[in-house]
């Protein structure tokens, strides 16, 4: 089943997913050199470097070994980081928070105000991963450089979940709480029974006259157990009337498998509305539709999957709801009292489990299909000044493409109609909204951590971005399949796992300038360079990827799809896009998931680094084999000598024949490490870059902090037995719980079979 709003952790092995926006595959051209050992090199197989004669240099003669594959570095005049494309749109988003310090906050997803104090902001921060979590107190002024804890949740209190959906959710502020000093919790928790979760809603006070919340004064107002640990719901608001609603998800599983949305005896996937006060149980509001019988009393409307986001427009009052879809369509809905908003009877417009004629069923006033993995985030009608073209029009956001929409009414159907307002691929993960007294609109971004100003668009420069691979200058503009001269190949030791597809890839860094190796063997590439990527499924071209470190020091990534003749590849669109190819789902990424994937502390470039290169490889220009550190380094391409490549570390081949450990740790590496290392973004305790010491690995006999997968006695690594260890669990997973979550349609079963290999053989932890 898919996650509610995230999987954000990007948790196992988000990386993988990096056949999202590198390089690797094909013939000869650029520099002459073509490829690895191989012409091209399938991710299941082995890229060592070591020749198995499958590609001699000229086709007939095989490559003869020398110290160097290349005798100097070829010019590059053309194949440079373009100027980014314009963002379009009416909006920028711009921090409200640059001077805290590092991290900022640790995954927000929810920020609010007090009534009545317009000078604060309050950010709820979801749980680190051991049961607690905090919500921050921060001045209203872009300027502050600290922040307060306003409510300590104790270690050992929360639950997060398998599909990382838990934890602490929202808070809501007591209408009357500067008299009262009450607020409201939503979080979830592990049940005393048999159930896998519980969502709470918690009164807590404050004993300080406002200053913190007194997490001893909490009183559990309403509690509700689930069957799986997905769709908690997220947000408790205050409406207009007074009343506390909330949005309940639908108890979880994949296509509502307990058919909750649907039952009135229950109070999952429902939007509820309940009467509380600052002390005693909550009531009923008398004009709940079935407050005097027919079906739970707290109902409000129902037929809902997973309402993560929702808001009352404050000119008119009326509820605007996010509700995630399954696997097909993202909602925005309008709710009304008594409503019946279909799941799953519907997933949107489309018919899911019937009876189609339904009767009563409200539509959605707006819909959108996945392209990838998409998770929609309800927002607000924009009721500011700043922004005069929004006014009155509802904005919403994607968690995954990073992009933000408004609904524009068509003025002949009167239909909604969706615009983008805004996209860049650098804003990562937007989880909440939220809006401040004067109506302006703020932006979360779960990873990594950030509070954004929604602000009116600065003049966009023309888009000079190249919409065809043969305009980039990286390949030749006659025959787009080969590349650029200046373009130098090279080939990983361990690449990462691409749904089978084999690749081929490329260097190119701007005239008179470097690469700087860092002491972890990691390459510092300078601003304009590019790193190119080619995708082949069935023998056929079908993507190239182009990665650009840009002037102002960021990275892009770019993807073009190979048209069915082989002439050309175009531009995809920002959000990117699935394609049915060679019998499988070929997933283009949006150039969010790119840097979703491409971690900064990974050094966004991934697999270029001292211990991937430092192996052999055919370069086809001058029919010979070398060690591409050696090679890299002759031709001047560092900024300083690298040294004897046989002094430095390097990776086993995952398939080669070194033992069972080496290899099972170089795949993971190279599939993992990128967000599971030291300031990473995957969550939990493991380390998995191949330079960690074996007991440091954080993964051995284990628990899982972001669930278990219903295995019983699930360890990360359960010594002997790839059975209970979520590790190998989460790889061979297809759903919202797979690893990486993003980018792969494909399990990889000689990965798999080798990470299986691996745990079998752990009899016991270093």
């Amino acid at each position: 089943m898919r996650r509610a709003w995230l999987a954000p952790s990007v948790a196992l092995a988000l990386t993988a997913a990096f056949a999202a926006c590198d390089g690797d595959d094909t013939p000869a051209g650029g520099g002459g050199d073509a490829g690895p050992v191989d012409a091209t090199v399938s991710e299941g197989g082995s890229s060592s470097g070591a020749s198995d004669g499958a590609a001699d240099g000229d086709g007939s003669i095989p490559p003869t070994p020398a110290p160097f594959g290349l005798d100097t570095r070829p010019p590059n005049p053309n194949c440079v980081a373009k100027d980014r494309p314009p963002q379009g749109g009416d909006v920028d988003l711009v921090e409200y928070y640059p001077n805290l310090p590092v991290p900022r906050f640790a995954y927000p997803v929810h920020m609010t105000k007090a009534p009545g104090d317009p000078t604060k902001f309050y950010v709820s921060e979801q749980d680190p991963g051991d049961g607690s979590s905090v919500i921050k107190k921060l001045e209203n002024d872009s300027t502050t450089t600290t922040s307060s804890v306003f409510l300590q949740i104790p270690a050992g209190t929360l639950k997060r979940g398998s599909a990382e959906e838990g934890g602490l959710l929202s808070m809501a502020f007591d209408p009357g709480w500067q008299a009262n000093r009450t607020a409201y919790i939503a979080f979830t928790i592990d049940p005393p029974g048999p159930n896998p979760m519980a969502t709470v809603i918690a009164r807590v006070k404050s004993t300080d006259g406002g200053n913190t919340l007194n997490w001893s004064t909490r009183e559990d107002i309403l509690t509700l157990e689930k069957p799986e640990d997905n769709h908690n719901g997220g947000l408790i608001l205050f409406g207009p009337d007074g009343n506390l609603y909330f949005g309940m998800g639908d108890g979880g599983g994949g296509n509502d498998p307990y058919q909750n949305g649907q039952k009135l005896t229950t109070m999952l996937g429902k939007m509820l509305r309940i009467k509380v006060g600052p002390n005693g149980p909550y009531t009923i509001p008398a004009d709940n539709p079935f407050a005097a019988g027919g079906g739970r009393p707290e109902i409000y409307a129902w037929g809902l999957r997973n309402p993560w986001r929702f808001s009352f427009d404050r000119a008119t009052g009326d509820l605007w709801l996010g509700d995630v879809g399954e696997t097909r369509l993202e909602e925005i809905n309008v709710i009304q009292k008594g409503g019946n908003y279909g799941w799953s009877v519907f997933e949107a417009s489309e018919c899911l489990n019937g009876p189609c004629n339904t009767p009563g069923l409200i539509p959605p006033v707006h819909e959108y299909p996945h392209t990838g993995t998409a998770a929609v985030v309800g927002g607000y009608v924009y009721r500011g000044t700043k922004i005069p073209s929004l006014v009155g029009k509802y904005v919403f956001a994607d968690t995954y493409y990073g992009t933000l929409w408004t609904l524009d009414t068509d003025p002949v159907t009167g239909a909604y109609k969706s615009r983008v307002i805004y996209q860049d691929g650098v804003t990562s993960f937007p989880v909440s909204f939220t809006e401040d007294e004067e109506g302006e609109l703020f932006v979360l971004g779960l990873i990594p951590g950030r509070v954004y100003k929604m602000v009116p668009k600065t003049a966009s420069p023309p888009d000079t971005f190249p919409k065809k691979l043969s305009e980039t200058g990286c390949f030749d503009a006659a025959d787009p399949k080969k590349p650029a001269p200046g373009l130098v190949p090279y080939a990983p030791v361990a690449p990462f796992w691409s749904d089978g597809a084999d690749k081929q890839r490329w260097i190119a860094v701007p005239d008179g300038k470097t690469v700087a190796v860092g002491p972890d063997g990691d390459f510092d590439f300078p601003n304009g360079t590019v790193l190119a990527k080619e995708f082949r499924l069935g023998g056929k071209r079908i993507e190239t990827r182009l990665f650009m470190r840009h002037d102002d020091g960021n990275w892009g990534g770019y993807s073009y799809e190979w048209n069915d003749a082989e002439t050309d590849a175009t531009l995809v669109p920002f959000g990117g896009k699935n394609k049915a190819i060679a019998g499988q789902t070929w997933s283009y990424p949006s150039r969010g998931q790119c840097l979703q994937c491409h971690t900064a502390a990974a050094g966004r470039s991934l697999s270029l680094e001292t211990l991937q290169l430092n192996s052999d490889f055919v370069y086809t220009s001058t029919n010979r084999i070398s060690n591409q550190l050696a090679t890299l380094d002759h031709i001047g391409l560092f900024a300083s000598p690298i040294g004897d490549p046989k002094a430095k570390p390097k990776l086993p081949d995952p398939f080669g024949p070194d033992p069972v450990e080496a290899r099972a740790r170089a795949y993971l590496h190279s599939n993992c490490s990128h967000c599971h290392r030291p300031s990473g973004t995957g969550r939990g305790p493991a380390n998995f870059l191949f330079t960690t010491a074996a007991a440091d690995l954080g993964v051995c006999n284990v628990d899982p902090t972001q669930g278990t997968l219903g295995i019983a006695g699930a360890k990360l690594v359960a010594t002997g037995d790839p059975g209970k260890s979520v590790v190998s669990a989460r790889m061979k997973r297809l759903d919202a719980h797979r690893m990486p979550p993003i980018g792969t349609r494909v399990v990889d079963p000689k990965g798999t079979a080798l990470v299986d290999a691996w745990i079998t053989g752990k009899t016991t932890c270093p």
